[in-house]
């Protein structure tokens, strides 16, 4: 492991990543892939594109060397099965997109992946394993809905001080196992059926992927986590319109940025 000029890890592990995307957020998924390969101070294995059937998806994954990947073969389950109606939209694919991303380990052959949100760029190098420990990148808020949620399904209550909700994670394939394990054995079904079953559905966000497998490493390997500040920025222009010249302003202060165009979708449409 060494360290450079600038004070970022490099790591000689391995990794693959995963990006679950849909075709709006083709006007940020070439710039997520294009910071993964620049800022993601691992050997990277491949880049999965996790998708709905799309031919644009499946041309960008052509033209950025990456592996697209079918939703329908990841899970036994579809959107149709979820059935999460609010008031101000439906959330049956934005659950979905959260399941497939802890489906991610049937995908690969390493043992770590990275999870990345289509939506979220890294301007500065990220390494996400430090003298064998997973490194999470944390924010100072979260939905309280997500810890109700974490203690429905394992019993518990979350204990960690900070959020684990940063628009990515690296998952230990070995400790996710475990996770769904205690999910499977408290609710007797499939994970992905007891997380489906114990989101609250009148709740706007009722479940996070992040929050539920970083509290459960926080409370069984405490001592196997380093967590840093996400320091992560949200923008509403488009990402092609920032120059070289802002993103190097930018870094300055946060890691990553990100372009939530699917909730403007869902508030102009609510």
């Amino acid at each position: 492991m060494t360290r450079s000029a600038i004070g970022a890890f490099s790591s000689s592990i391995k990794i693959d990543v995963l990006i679950p995307a849909i075709e709006k957020d083709l006007g940020t998924l070439p710039y997520v892939i294009d910071s993964i390969r620049k800022q993601v101070k691992h050997p990277i294995g491949k880049i999965m594109v996790v998708s709905p059937p799309s031919k644009r998806i499946q041309a960008l994954c052509r033209r950025k060397n990456c592996v697209f990947i079918n939703e329908k073969s990841v899970l036994p389950i579809t959107k149709k099965d979820i059935r999460y109606q609010t008031k101000r939209a439906n959330r049956s694919g934005w659950l979905l997109q959260q399941l497939l991303k802890l489906a991610g380990g049937n995908l690969t052959g390493q043992r770590y992946y990275l999870v990345m949100d289509a939506d979220t760029i890294l301007i500065r190098p990220h390494v996400f394993l430090v003298n064998g420990k997973t490194v999470f990148y944390c924010r100072n808020w979260s939905r309280p809905e997500y810890f109700r949620t974490y203690k429905k399904l394992l019993g518990t209550k979350p204990t960690a001080k900070r959020s684990f909700v940063a628009h990515y994670m690296l998952f230990d394939k070995s400790k996710l196992s475990q996770l769904k394990s205690k999910m499977e054995a408290r609710h007797k079904t499939r994970w992905y059926w007891a997380i489906i079953k114990k989101t609250n559905k009148q709740s706007y966000a009722g479940f996070s992927e992040f929050e539920t497998y970083g509290n459960f490493v926080k409370a069984h390997y405490p001592g196997q986590m380093v967590v840093r500040s996400s320091l992560n920025k949200s923008l509403s222009s488009k990402p092609g319109s920032l120059t070289r010249k802002q993103i190097i302003r930018l870094a300055r202060k946060y890691r990553s940025l990100s372009f939530h165009k699917r909730r403007w979708y869902i508030r102009k449409k609510g």
